[in-house]
């Protein structure tokens, strides 16, 4: 036993050493800089500043005291708000579809196979082009969904999906369900193809519809995939730039953790700020994360 755990760290060194270079090493340098005064345009001349980017205390002569730091920043609350919220709802329509999607293709039906294919076209299109190629779609003036609605009567008016700040959120959580819901799918196919037969077989004999089948037997077996599917997919949603940046850009009702840290990163020059921003975002999705593994009760290890 001993012998296989050195062998396996010895398979292991290789790829901690990649993820120790390219990740880890910047990560702590975003860290450092997130308490300091740093500058994009010379990063040498950086001070210590301790938690003042987070959150510091300005005394006035008049007694006046002022607050500043990105702990009581309202944009980047709302960033935070804006993240979660599309973290959740996108999540939850892709795990529900996904789960529909899996369960119609896991049934017997001749061309299964070109159907499960082409049912990962959206996911297998890059998210840049994909955005792009809703952002024509959804356009206000000549965008093909607006005149579809308008056809069937369903709105008076065009809409300004991506501009509006009622309908942009909207818009970017149709295109990333759209996206998306074919890798939550395969992850639950998956899953359902590892199912034994003879358990759904016994449940039909003993008189069981298919909805009891699916909520008694099948659902309790495939939950722990279920749940590290939607962990992965949780951890892509929070972080989630390219799709907002491209199809609503500059758009306070769709801007995202990431979007804020890069903003105040590379645009107003505000690195040390931007790094605490990236910094928070790493804590935030550690703690979101950890919180659904202790209330899902899930063992990563493969134990009960």
């Amino acid at each position: 036993m001993r012998r296989r755990v050195r062998t396996a760290w010895l398979f292991l060194m290789p790829m901690l050493f990649v993820l120790a270079a390219v990740a880890g090493w910047p990560f702590l340098r975003t860290v450092y800089y997130s308490f300091t005064d740093a500058s994009l345009a010379d990063l040498d001349a950086r001070q210590w500043v301790g938690f003042d980017n987070y959150f510091s205390v300005l005394r006035l002569p008049s007694g006046r005291v002022l607050y500043d730091g990105l702990l009581v920043d309202p944009v980047w609350w709302r960033a935070v708000w804006n993240t979660v919220r599309f973290a959740v709802v996108s999540v939850a329509c892709e795990t529900v579809l996904g789960m529909i999607v899996a369960l119609a293709l896991n049934a017997e039906f001749k061309g299964r196979g070109i159907v499960r294919a082409a049912i990962l076209i959206p996911w297998a299109i890059p998210t840049i082009v994909s955005a792009k190629m809703w952002q024509w779609m959804l356009n206000d003036q000549f965008g093909i969904i607006n005149a579809v609605l308008l056809n069937l009567g369903l709105i008076h008016a065009k809409i300004a999906w991506t501009a509006s700040a009622d309908t942009a959120m909207i818009a970017v959580l149709i295109v990333d369900i759209w996206k998306t819901t074919p890798f939550m799918a395969l992850l639950i196919l998956a899953a359902l193809q590892m199912l034994p037969r003879e358990i759904l077989e016994v449940a039909r004999l003993d008189g069981a519809s298919p909805w009891q089948i699916f909520w008694r037997v099948t659902l309790p077996l495939i939950r722990p995939a279920v749940m590290v599917a939607v962990i992965f997919r949780a951890l892509d949603a929070l972080r989630i730039f390219d799709l907002i940046y491209v199809l609503t850009p500059n758009n306070v009702q769709t801007k995202s953790m990431s979007i804020f840290a890069r903003e105040n990163l590379f645009e107003f020059d505000k690195f040390a700020y931007g790094s605490a921003a990236s910094t928070l975002l790493f804590l935030i999705i550690g703690l979101l994360t950890i919180a659904y593994i202790r209330i899902g009760r899930l063992r990563l290890d493969g134990g009960r």
